[in-house]
């Protein structure tokens, strides 16, 4: 152990370009999972977080050094960041590497969602093409479709630039309506689905906005809708949807994200109408290795200049000599 280095502590699995990169400044400390009952004595002078997922209040309490934590993505819903808050703790996310790849998929999977591209590969390389002739046309089209966002940060205003491009036309919901925008603004989700017949979530996945998306606002959506989700799976009620897509209260699904990941309804697993990814929005080299960077880079600034890259707005927090 080096006197010089403050220490950081991993708990569970991260980007190896973390841990790459973490020695050029900080003593790694490992441990297999965030459980403060794995914490030693020896670990009293720990001074930061570096974490994919879960930081619960009882690991910062075991910490009494600690005093960032820094989270690889631009969610942070893994993080008790009102106890971090509480107790004086930074913390920090990834936006902005991240939010012209997740845009990306977010259109993609409604493309393959409406066109049933997926299931039109596979026709393909069952030999069914060649046995039973051209692939079924796709009930449903992009074309002269209405667009909701459910949220508006960075990702959101990606995915609305995007879909300007394909001629569609793009409203929004959000707890307070933006500024200098010519999207149509609606104050309640459940307003948006009626307006519109196509239903994009990227919201962070909090208690304000657990099973938001529920029967009302899928039957709001209507016959003709469909349901993308790259935010977070718990904004959704599953049993809803899962409903809804067996009943015809909407037309299809496409999701990224779940509720209890891995694990994913055999219900929707074995609808038709829907497309599904194992929650890959922003799972590429290129982008996770910008995410892996700006978690090193948001330590190494808040220990040699006082301040963290990209601190959430709860812990707007400058380093206080210890």
């Amino acid at each position: 152990m080096s006197a010089n280095l403050p220490r950081i502590l991993v708990p569970g699995k991260i980007n190896e370009r973390v841990l790459q990169r973490l020695p050029e400044m900080f003593e790694i400390v490992r441990l297999e999972r965030p459980d403060a009952g794995l914490v030693t004595a020896d670990m009293a002078d720990i001074k930061g977080i570096a974490v994919s997922g879960r930081i619960p209040a009882g690991l910062m309490d075991a910490l009494p050094g600690l005093e960032i934590v820094a989270n690889f993505g631009v969610g942070y819903d893994g993080v008790d960041v009102k106890h971090a808050a509480a107790k004086g703790i930074a913390v920090t996310n990834t936006p902005d590497v991240l939010s012209e790849e997740v845009a990306d998929t977010a259109v993609g999977l409604l493309i393959n969602t409406l066109r049933l591209l997926p299931q039109a590969e596979e026709w393909l390389r069952q030999g069914r093409w060649v046995r039973e002739g051209a692939f079924p046309l796709s009930p449903l089209s992009l074309r002269g479709r209405t667009v909701g966002l459910y949220g508006l940060g960075r990702i959101g205003l990606a995915i609305a630039k995007r879909l300007e491009a394909f001629g569609v036309s793009v409203a929004y919901h959000t707890r307070t309506q933006r500024e200098g925008l010519g999207y149509a603004y609606h104050p309640t989700l459940e307003g948006l689905a009626e307006a519109v017949d196509t239903l994009v979530i990227i919201v962070p996945g909090t208690e304000a906005t657990r099973k938001t998306v529920n029967a009302g606002v899928l039957s709001a959506l209507g016959k003709n809708g469909v349901l993308i989700n790259v935010g977070r799976g718990s904004t959704v009620d599953e049993e809803a949807l899962v409903s809804a897509l067996q009943n015809g209260v909407i037309a299809g699904a496409g999701l990224d994200v779940f509720d209890d990941e891995p694990h994913v309804p055999d219900a929707l697993l074995a609808l038709p109408n829907v497309s599904l990814l194992p929650h890959v929005a922003s799972a590429s080299v290129v982008t996770r290795n910008a995410m892996a960077d700006l978690v090193v880079d948001n330590l190494k600034a808040w220990f040699s200049t006082g301040k963290a890259l990209t601190p959430v707005p709860e812990t707007p927090f400058e380093r206080r000599k210890r």
